[in-house]
């Protein structure tokens, strides 16, 4: 092989395994967000457990000042 063929078969090596590294870090992203988004949801749902408490007066909307002795 000429030198010309064996620049050519190193680039399309590389670019084989360029590939396979941006599909593989285009899989894990895709499993970021989906977790980052099944967070946010919990996050939603804990806020609207606690405004539910406090509506329901199960959770005081403040603390009461501690008593003087302290």
């Amino acid at each position: 092989m000429t030198e010309l063929e064996n620049r050519v078969m190193e680039l399309e090596a590389k670019v084989a395994f360029q590939d396979d590294t941006i599909e593989t870090l285009n899989d894990e992203l895709k499993a970021h967000q989906q977790r980052l988004a099944k967070m946010q949801r919990q996050i939603e749902l804990l806020g609207e457990k606690i405004k539910e408490g406090r509506e329901e007066g199960l959770m005081p909307q403040h603390q009461e000042p501690p008593p003087p002795h302290y």
